[in-house]
């Protein structure tokens, strides 16, 4: 099997630069990795070092300044908003640090939005919602806004979103930063228990090491480009 057939990610000399002239920031700087199918990957870095900006281009939500994205054999380069836009909404699962559940949504409704938006019928809604929400742990919480939920059964909940349209890529941005050090495990336990359960692809930005012990691979990041550590093959890990 080739490395991109075995791979849902392909990140390829990745440059994001803001600004022009002597004030030009170069956010990433020759980024090249690639993420396995069906694990987790960590992307470790102090604040700065480029993980939300690599986050938003796998994601779609930005543009690279030069090199190539490909996430499942697609070349994101080649894609306009539309495309970009149809990508996210069902290809990609997104878990944000500040939960982004709507507050005045229940948590079996928030769980269905993204089913709504592709218009799923309602019995289909129902039935996934349901096997979501038992999937992480919550089936007893269904009818709790998110005021009635603690962080961390909100983070749950967020994750059973990510999943609804059954996503080839999950991508969390620091997704236990609002959360105690007890409960962000958990929910990191879970995330990878989910990864592993159903067989997706997931990029987690985080900085806590216990969080990263959860990871199936670590790749860390530094003032825009990648640490190589010394048990990681080049081909797989490099930066320009």
């Amino acid at each position: 099997m080739t490395e991109s057939a075995a791979s849902m990610v392909v990140v390829e000399d990745l440059w994001r630069s803001f600004g022009a002239g002597p004030r030009t920031v170069h956010a990433l700087r020759g980024v090249s990795f690639t993420a396995a199918r069906g694990q987790l990957t960590a992307l470790k870095g102090r604040s700065g070092s480029g993980k939300t900006t690599l986050l938003n281009l796998v994601g779609g939500l930005d543009t690279p300044t030069s090199g190539r994205i490909t996430l499942d054999g697609a070349d994101l380069s080649g894609l306009d908003e539309a495309g970009r836009l149809a990508l996210r909404r069902d290809r990609i699962g997104f878990v944000f640090q500040s939960f982004g559940l709507l507050s005045t949504l229940t948590a079996a409704e928030n769980v269905g939005v993204p089913m709504r938006l592709r218009r799923l019928s309602a019995v289909e809604r129902e039935e996934k919602v349901r096997t979501l929400l038992a999937l992480v742990g919550l089936a007893d919480h269904a009818e709790q806004r998110p005021s009635e939920l603690s962080g961390g059964q909100q983070q749950r909940v967020a994750i059973a979103r990510a999943l609804a349209n059954d996503p080839a890529l999950i991508i969390a941005d620091e997704p236990t930063g609002q959360l105690d050090s007890e409960t962000g495990l958990a929910v990191m336990e879970l995330l990878r228990a989910v990864v592993h359960s159903q067989g997706v692809t997931a990029l987690v930005a985080t900085h806590d090491p216990a969080l990263m012990a959860q990871a199936d691979r670590v790749i860390s990041l530094h003032d825009g480009t990648v640490s190589r550590p010394e048990a990681e093959p080049e081909a797989e890990v490099a930066a320009g």
